[in-house]
């Protein structure tokens, strides 16, 4: 019951970093980085900051993991990390929003 309640605040956090990423920054070929709740060690290019991974000037988007990653993005422990053609990706909760399409465990913006 606690990893069903921590899965499931995790999938709302990212998705809320996930949405606020995408509103601050301009349009890109890729999703920007930006901070996800810390689920074990960090992805590759992030580094801990509290309960947190915050990315470095490297950094790719990241998103946790649920299932398999989407298209376009590759594993990296407990995350998915955008490949440089991923499309913006959310963790799926119900149906996609509009300009979404399911990947997976996942919604992959159309653009």
């Amino acid at each position: 019951m606690l990893r069903t309640v921590n899965s499931n605040l995790v999938c709302r956090a990212a998705l809320a970093a996930a949405l606020l990423a995408s509103l601050a920054s301009p349009a890109r070929a890729e999703p920007a980085a930006a901070p996800v709740p810390k689920v074990g060690a960090c992805p590759s290019g992030y580094s801990t900051s509290g309960n947190y991974c915050t990315p470095g000037s490297s950094a790719r988007f990241a998103l946790p993991k649920v299932g398999a990653c989407p298209s376009g993005y590759s594993t990296s422990g407990d995350y998915c990390l955008a490949g440089s053609s991923a499309r913006h990706a959310l963790p799926k909760a119900g149906s996609c929003p509009s300009g979404y399409s399911t990947s997976g465990d996942y919604c992959l913006s159309s653009k």
